[in-house]
């Protein structure tokens, strides 16, 4: 009988396309915004209006790919698993907390889960208050004035938390793998997720792996 791969499939096709393009999507509606709002970026922009553009259709298409992901088996199982809390990510967080080396994790960990939940509950405030500010025609002055402040904020939030997300992807070159090929190593996955039972054999089908 012939050893089992040393890779493991942690994502198919089409969530990679969805992380893919909505990071895409993401960044370029945070380097829009900084070119809005900070002075000295400001300065290099050559037409307002082109930035301003750029910025609403991108804001606008973002919950895109994942709207159209979900239409995939693949998409939607783990979308399934990073809206699912458990008791081993109770176990996971406080482990962190206390910085024990024993964190129990499924596919996706309790940060990552967390993460994944902001990101979805932000991009929905974020379109909210964008619309609200670009149809001045179908809202008031007061609202547009609120859904300003909460954008502003709101954009500054959404800034520090994919700086952290691309900050921990650097820490962990196998994870970056894993979202870049699909597989990973198998020893990490038994490291990192140790209670991920799916262990088939790296084979791009672009099938998604339970937890």
């Amino acid at each position: 009988m012939p050893p089992p791969s040393d890779r493991l499939i942690r994502f198919g096709r089409a969530v990679r396309w969805v992380h893919r393009i909505t990071a895409a999507l993401m960044l370029t509606c945070l380097t829009t915004a900084a070119c809005l709002y900070l002075p000295p970026l400001a300065q290099l922009v050559g037409s307002r209006s082109v930035v301003v553009t750029v910025h609403v259709w991108c804001g606008a298409a973002l919950p895109a790919p994942l709207l159209c992901g979900l239409a995939l088996r693949a998409v939607r199982v783990d979308a399934v698993l990073l809206s699912r809390f458990t008791p081993a990510d109770r176990a996971w967080l406080r482990a962190v907390r206390r910085r024990l080396p024993d964190r129990p994790a499924g596919k996706f960990n309790a940060g990552q889960k967390l993460y994944a939940q902001w990101t979805l509950g932000s991009m929905l405030v974020m379109l909210c208050t964008g619309l609200a500010m670009w149809f001045t025609a179908l809202t008031s002055l007061h609202w547009r004035t609120g859904a300003t402040f909460v954008h502003d904020w709101g954009a500054a939030a959404v800034t520090a938390a994919v700086v952290a997300h691309i900050t921990m992807a650097l820490r962990d070159p196998e994870a970056r793998k894993g979202m870049r090929t699909g597989a990973v190593d198998r020893r990490w996955a038994e490291r990192e997720h140790p209670l991920w039972k799916s262990v088939e054999p790296a084979r791009d089908t672009g099938r998604a792996t339970g937890e």
